[in-house]
């Protein structure tokens, strides 16, 4: 059977193919009889709108481009329902792609999205390479969300402040009386951020020489692994403060593993209140990014550029917080 038209609509409802364009573009310039008469017509009919031509027509796709760093990582899920929230109270769709799997193929990350025609992009985590969206940024706005690497000209980017919520963690811990404390340090330069502020607040609080660091992946392998070794020293630390929620899930089974009751035995805080982290049997105390604020900033962000906003690129830093659960306590030993 042939696919009903808009002029099938227009027919059905008794009004013309433009009335019928302005209903379907949500204008609140048709009066209420006429608006309920298209869509039941559209209703009646399955009519879907042929996005193809309508892009054709106004030049804009209505799609931004997501270029996700790592689709494993939980704390994106609150980021992107912020990003999309915004995103489709202004009639704009989500196209998302892993670029792990692109780097891994050899194609360029941003290709496809460029290729596709979207209007915009959200580069989402740490890239390798994040100067190379300056040619992307120079065809569309673009914006990087949750990454603190060095911008090119243009390019907007939007995090929770790193620096700030690595002290309170070490703050907190150090309330609680922990002097032996260690951080499982991640890559890039939210890894570095959250490594150099927790080492700096050490400092401050004269503990530099009881702080250990050990690099890790970012992950819940990686951070079991380093959580093994930092466990079995001779001078076991009495809390660990992992990069995220992900190293610090591995460092809890880790403590598991090795016998130690958290938190009597360790305390363990993480990074992004994640979705896991607040689970009720794992109960994280964790540094609340949030997430969900940045994904909506980030969608402010590219509309702001969509309605002509030009200019040096803007960084944008949401404040964190600590949230306080389970997993930390005072040490039993100094």
């Amino acid at each position: 059977m042939r696919a009903p038209t808009i002029r099938d609509v227009a027919d059905r409802a008794g009004v013309s193919k433009s009335l019928v364009s302005l209903v379907l573009r949500g204008s609140d310039q048709v009066r209420p009889e006429k608006r309920e008469a298209v869509l039941r017509a559209v209703r009646e009919l399955g009519y879907r709108p042929n996005a193809a031509a309508r892009s054709l027509s106004e030049q804009r796709s209505r799609t931004v481009g997501v270029l996700l760093n790592d689709l494993r990582n939980p704390w994106f899920v609150d980021m992107l329902d912020g990003l999309n929230s915004l995103l489709h109270d202004n009639g704009l769709r989500m196209l998302l792609a892993d670029a792990r799997l692109n780097r891994r193929t050899g194609q360029d990350p941003a290709g496809p999205f460029l290729d596709l025609g979207v209007d915009g992009l959200v580069v989402v985590g740490t890239l390798p390479d994040p100067a190379a969206l300056g040619a992307v940024a120079e065809r569309i706005p673009v914006v990087l969300a949750g990454s603190r690497e060095p911008a090119p000209p243009g390019v907007d980017v939007v995090a929770g402040d790193d620096e700030h919520g690595a002290r309170l963690v070490a703050e907190h811990l150090i309330g609680l009386g922990h002097r032996r404390i260690a951080h499982i340090a991640g890559y890039g330069a939210v890894g570095e951020l959250r490594r150099r502020s927790f080492e700096a607040t050490m400092r401050e609080r004269g503990l530099a020489d009881r702080a250990v660091v050990e690099p890790s992946d970012m992950t819940e392998e990686g951070g079991y692994r380093t959580a093994v070794r930092l466990l079995s020293r001779a001078d076991r630390p009495t809390a660990v403060f992992a990069v995220n929620d992900m190293a610090a899930i591995g460092a809890l089974s880790a403590a598991g593993e090795l016998g130690l009751d958290v938190p009597r035995d360790l305390s363990v805080v993480g990074c992004d209140n994640t979705s896991i982290a607040r689970l009720r049997h794992v109960w994280l105390t964790t540094v609340d990014n949030t997430s969900h604020e940045v994904g909506r900033r980030a969608a402010r962000c590219l509309l702001e550029r969509f309605e002509g906003a030009g200019g040096a690129g803007r960084v944008q830093l949401a404040t964190p917080a600590l949230e306080i659960r389970g997993s930390t306590a005072p040490p039993l030993t100094g």
